[in-house]
């Protein structure tokens, strides 16, 4: 059995009592976390739950074993024939977890069921309100559009004809001769 869960922004494939490196982690050694984004599981038996972007009410716990340097990445710079060498290092902070349990559904509670249902036909009936009343006010914008377009169009169309004179105007005058 194995899930791919989201963990500090990355995603990692793992099983029971693995241990595992991650990115530092805000937690003292020995705390219990808790990762509820499990993108996709799989069954003792093999069947694949794929979730749509996560599976609902899974859950994977884990138990933070220790704070760690990564291992040391040489970074060398080099610019040929200029004497320019460069070389430097970082070590990664990481975090060793260890996971404990893999939980694919937990009970839901009864209550929170309850206050959903009782509040659905109040939350439906809130938008349809809101859908009317922009509604309303969209139509007198949408008039105010079209109107806009045929004031402008009849504003242009004198200084359309204003440029189509002035070519004729010009031709019309003789021209000085130097």
């Amino acid at each position: 059995m194995y899930v791919i869960v989201e963990i500090a922004g990355l995603q990692y494939k793992v099983q029971k009592d693995q241990r595992l490196y991650v990115n530092r982690l805000d937690a003292a050694e020995g705390k219990t976390l808790s990762f509820d984004k499990v993108l996709l599981a799989e069954d003792k038996d093999g069947t694949v739950n794929v979730g749509a972007p996560v599976i609902s009410d899974a859950s994977v716990g884990a138990i933070v074993e220790a704070h760690v340097k990564g291992d040391k990445v040489i970074i060398f710079k080099k610019k040929r024939r200029k004497g320019y060498t460069k070389k430097t290092g970082h070590r990664q902070m990481m975090t060793e977890i260890r996971i404990t349990s893999i939980s694919l559904s937990a009970p839901k509670k009864a209550a929170t069921k309850e206050v959903s249902e009782k509040a659905a036909p109040k939350a439906v009936a809130k938008k349809a309100a809101v859908k009317k009343a922009a509604a309303k006010k969209a139509a007198p914008k949408a008039a105010a559009k079209k109107a806009a377009p045929k004031a402008a169009a009849k504003k242009a169309a004198p200084k359309a004809a204003a440029k189509k004179a002035a070519p004729k105007a010009a031709a019309k005058t003789p021209a000085k001769k130097a």
